[in-house]
């Protein structure tokens, strides 16, 4: 039977995932659904290809891993390409993503060594007939279940440090852009002989759940926060670690000194970029009293010449989840019934299956579109008598992913205070691309960290060692230990520390 297909909404028909274009409807890819049995499988056969993989050494990983970040790097256009017919996500727009994914491998790859690799550490005086080590051990299998927004970037943000790591990976990708998520496993494919170090299971919630539920080490999750509790709920019964990273309602702070001109152009990038479906995206701007209309009238003459529509030269594409479309119209409504007023765009902005720039004023602190993730192309700018209010109001909501400050005298201090994860300072976003820093967010947002050196050990069991390597001076570890020992243990502790 053919379930009725809506575009860019996943059907399934006879055990396939049906993947459509947002804008146009028309067919990308049909994926079989995996049920709990065939997750079930797929971790077992990367539970195999997991000691294979470790066993290649640092050395042996890195050589496949910047074999593979070659082969994305030269065919950059075709995953963009696909990533504009299944998300409708803007041809420039999918190769900046892919671009710093590819930069991603790159780090991983070439730092997991230095990072994970055994080192000795310092044994104290007290115990110093042992040596010790610490060494980073592979979970074996881990499962990434990812977003569609970014299904390039954001997934590979944990499967690229991951495989690094030494594990092997199966990735659920959304159910919205399965197309990607399957050609980024088949191009791995390609450089490990076969071995199914990297494979993909499709399918809705229910295929998810079997991943958290297969026996995988650890869970690396993105998505919003009420999947992200149902994704801990589950690895809770039988205590598989997880990495959640679950949205955020990100706040650019403008203070007066700001050069306006550039915290416009950052602005109107970072709220808009993708149509606003990113979880770093700016969704409210704080700006000082002195410097706020002219800086509104400066975003709504950049946001206003922005093209829509699904052709390749369009800045703004569809709406990749129908469903959204509900949101972002229940927000900009919310927000003009009480009192807001739309400088650019409102409600008749929302044109199914777009959404023109919307740029929003005046809307109280309590509003949805304040509070919530609107993940659409629109923005509140508020009014502050100083930057010190400016922190108040965006530290006031649930979550703390990113956040960016304008400004030149004070930026690095209004950075330090804000609540969040990561922090752009007279930029935007810029902290995803940098394969150095971590990347995770606080509250509502999730905990654990992507990418960097945190993010490699995010995906690797800390193993302590220690070895007797001569007669202890100062028995402490025996009850042979005799009165006068344990005085020499008194003395010596006092002499250490006792000052």
């Amino acid at each position: 039977m053919t379930a009725t297909r809506v575009p860019g909404v996943p059907v399934i028909e006879d055990g396939e995932l049906i993947s459509t274009n947002p804008a146009t409807g028309a067919p990308v890819g049909s994926f079989p659904v995996a049920a709990a049995e065939d997750v079930t499988r797929a971790v077992q056969r990367a539970a195999e290809a997991a000691g294979w993989w470790a066993g290649l050494g640092f050395a042996g990983r890195r050589q496949r891993l910047l074999r593979w970040r070659a082969l994305l790097a030269n065919r950059i256009t075709e995953i963009a390409d696909l990533s504009h017919r299944e998300g409708g996500k803007p041809i420039a727009d999918a190769i900046v993503e892919t671009a710093s994914a590819v930069e991603h491998i790159d780090w991983a790859a070439r730092h997991a060594r230095r990072v994970l690799g055994r080192r000795r550490v310092r044994s104290p005086l007290v115990l110093a007939e042992f040596s010790a080590h610490l060494e980073y051990q592979p979970y074996g299998v881990v499962g990434v279940i990812g977003p569609w927004n970014y299904p390039v970037l954001t997934p590979l943000g944990s499967i690229a440090y991951a495989l690094a790591a030494g594990n092997a990976v199966v990735f659920k990708p959304s159910e919205y852009t399965p197309a990607v998520g399957q050609w980024l496993v088949d191009t791995f494919a390609e450089v490990v002989d076969g071995r199914p170090v990297l494979q993909a299971v499709h399918g809705l919630g229910e295929t998810g759940a079997a991943l958290c539920r297969s026996g995988v080490g650890k869970v690396a999750f993105t998505g919003s926060p009420a999947t992200a509790r149902k994704v801990m709920a589950t690895c809770a019964e039988s205590l598989t670690p997880v990495l959640l990273e679950a949205g955020g309602k990100d706040a650019m702070i403008v203070d007066g000194d700001a050069d306006l001109d550039a915290a416009a152009d950052a602005c109107v990038w970072g709220a808009l970029t993708n149509a606003g479906q990113t979880c770093i995206g700016i969704e409210r701007a704080y700006v000082v009293e002195s410097v706020h209309d002219e800086f509104v009238a400066k975003v709504v003459q950049r946001a206003g010449r922005l093209t829509v529509g699904a052709g390749e030269g369009a800045d703004i594409g569809p709406i990749t989840m129908p469903s959204q479309l509900d949101v972002i119209r229940r927000h900009i409504d919310d927000a003009v019934a009480r009192g807001g007023r739309a400088v650019l765009g409102g409600p008749e902005a929302v044109a199914p299956p777009y959404v023109r720039p919307t740029i929003l004023v005046d809307v109280p602190e309590d509003a949805a579109a304040v509070r919530e993730e609107t993940f659409g192309p629109t923005l509140t700018i508020s009014r502050v008598a100083d930057a010190d209010e400016a922190v108040a109001r965006a530290n006031a909501v649930a979550y703390g992913l990113g956040g960016s400050v304008f400004g030149r005298r004070r930026a690095v201090e209004i950075a330090g205070r804000m609540r969040s994860g990561m922090t752009a300072i007279n930029s935007v976003l810029t902290f995803a691309g940098m394969s150095a820093l971590p990347f995770g967010g606080t509250g509502e947002s999730g905990f654990g960290r992507i990418h960097g050196a945190d993010g490699l050990r995010e995906f690797a069991r800390a193993k302590a060692v220690t070895r007797r390597r001569g007669p202890s001076l100062l028995p402490t570890t025996t009850f042979d230990r005799t009165p006068a020992q344990v005085a020499r243990i008194v003395k010596a502790v006092k002499i250490i520390y006792g000052r």
